[in-house]
């Protein structure tokens, strides 16, 4: 093997042995999530350290427009890509071999490209090494298996079955609704084990053709990494199957959303204990510090977490989806639930996240609520013991509200950076403009001759 295939994790080196590496596509997520770089050969990967991209693909849009640069020029300058090999993964969907490198995006003068948004959560974390903590997180990712949608005026379908009929709606945990898609399934669980990623389960979610992956537990980084891969891991495998894969929080009316709910747990460095429990198991103040965080701070991050117009749509009464910063033990009408567990494994569980979220910038806005709430040392509101269903609404309406808020907090805007902040209300102001522009379906129906 040549010095550079040596520095590959097992399961690289395990999927390339004994073949030739054709292609290696080298990566990194821009804002949205979508996967930005370049693909080469790989004997030309092998000779060179590092590649050059525009610093302006962190001001692209969903829709490929291009934002305001905050700072006033867009000279477009190069930043250094420098390969994590930690990360190298297969594309075991294409023809050839192929491996995927995410990379790390640093400027001219040797810093981190703030904007990026796996260097805003290696900041937090970072913040959180200093203070001798180590978070450790467990996502769970919802999405929609639909029929194909190739006109985006028609709406999303559930995709037909190995019955012959369209996936059925509140067939939560069935085995024989998973059993419907389970090509699909199979072509995931294989796409995994290719890439070394490891799923904790699989299950049928409340929505039509809704599916949720368990991942283990861990560093914040690998597994938003292993995230931003799985969002194409699975798009790839319904491709096979003649079906789309969504992460929209919300494609069809009438159906749940799709969230990304984050567990989240803190360790003392040192020791390696769980500072949400003391010496006899009891919850500590840390724990509860941790929870008044969330619930002072997530209104001020719902940008990041609910990061589309569409993603709103989600937070509506009735549909399984958290309206409420309430928190509560094995409660999952809490937007702050407490699951069961030991002593050992005490953690909180953030409902609010839609899957549509980048991944790095779902967990570092998370995360950094926590942050804040174990410095500021508050106390949280008393558990919610019934239906927190019924509370009060207290999360922003919409993008416009939610970029407000994201604005105001001075405390969130120092943890994830204001370089980031000001770019990222720049990319999403944009987009939220772009839509304000569109007459829905709805409009004209109602409103053409009525009004």
């Amino acid at each position: 093997m040549s010095d550079w295939t040596e520095k590959l994790p097992e399961a690289a080196q395990r999927y390339i042995q004994g073949r030739r590496v054709d292609e290696v596509e080298c990566i990194v997520s821009d804002i949205a999530g979508v996967a930005r770089g370049k693909a080469m050969p790989a004997f030309k990967f092998a000779k060179q350290t590092s590649f050059f991209l525009p610093n302006s693909i962190f001001l692209q849009t969903i829709t490929g427009d291009w934002a305001d640069n905050p700072t006033g020029a867009f000279t477009e300058p190069d930043m250094i890509m420098a390969p994590d090999f930690s990360t190298a993964t297969a594309a075991p969907w294409t023809a050839d071999v192929t491996l995927q490198v995410i990379h790390d995006a640093i400027d001219q003068t040797g810093q981190p490209v703030a904007a990026a948004p796996r260097n805003v959560l290696k900041r937090v974390l970072h913040l959180y090494k200093q203070k001798g903590w180590t978070p450790i997180v467990a996502p769970e990712m919802e999405f929609f298996l639909v029929a194909r949608n190739i006109d985006p005026n028609m709406p999303v379908q559930p995709p037909m079955g190995r019955s012959g009929r369209r996936a059925a709606a509140k067939q939560a945990y069935s085995m024989s609704a998973v059993d419907e898609y389970g090509p699909v399934i199979d072509d995931i669980y294989d796409f995994a084990e290719a890439q070394g990623f490891e799923i904790d389960g699989i299950l049928q979610e409340g929505g039509a053709g809704q599916v949720e992956i368990n991942l283990a537990h861990g560093d914040p980084v690998r597994l938003a990494d292993e995230i931003f891969y799985f969002k194409r891991l699975i798009r790839e495998a319904a491709l096979r199957h003649d079906c789309f894969a969504t992460f929209m929080a919300k494609p069809i009316e009438g159906e749940p959303g799709s969230a990304m709910h984050i567990h989240h747990s803190v360790v003392d460095t040192a020791t390696g204990q769980n500072i949400f429990s003391d010496a006899k198991g009891a919850e500590t103040q840390a724990f509860l510090h941790f929870i008044a965080g969330m619930q002072n701070h997530l209104p001020a991050v719902i940008a990041l977490l609910a990061p589309y117009v569409n993603s709103y749509r989600r937070y509506v009464p009735d549909f399984a989806a958290p309206i409420n910063l309430e928190w509560g033990r094995d409660n999952r009408t809490t937007g702050l639930r407490v699951p069961i567990s030991e002593p050992s494994g005490r953690r909180i569980e953030n409902r609010l996240a839609g899957m549509d979220c980048n991944p790095y910038l779902g967990l570092a806005a998370s995360l950094a609520c926590g942050y804040l709430g174990l410095l500021e040392e508050k106390m949280p509101r008393p558990e919610c013991l019934g239906d927190a269903y019924m509370s009060a609404d207290e999360l922003p309406y919409n993008l416009g509200d939610a970029l407000d808020l994201f604005a105001e907090d001075e405390g969130v805007r120092e943890v994830l950076g204001t370089g980031f902040c000001s770019v990222y209300d720049s990319v999403k102001r944009n987009e939220y403009k772009e839509f304000l522009q569109v007459i829905s379906p709805w409009e004209r129906e109602h409103l053409l001759l009525n009004v």
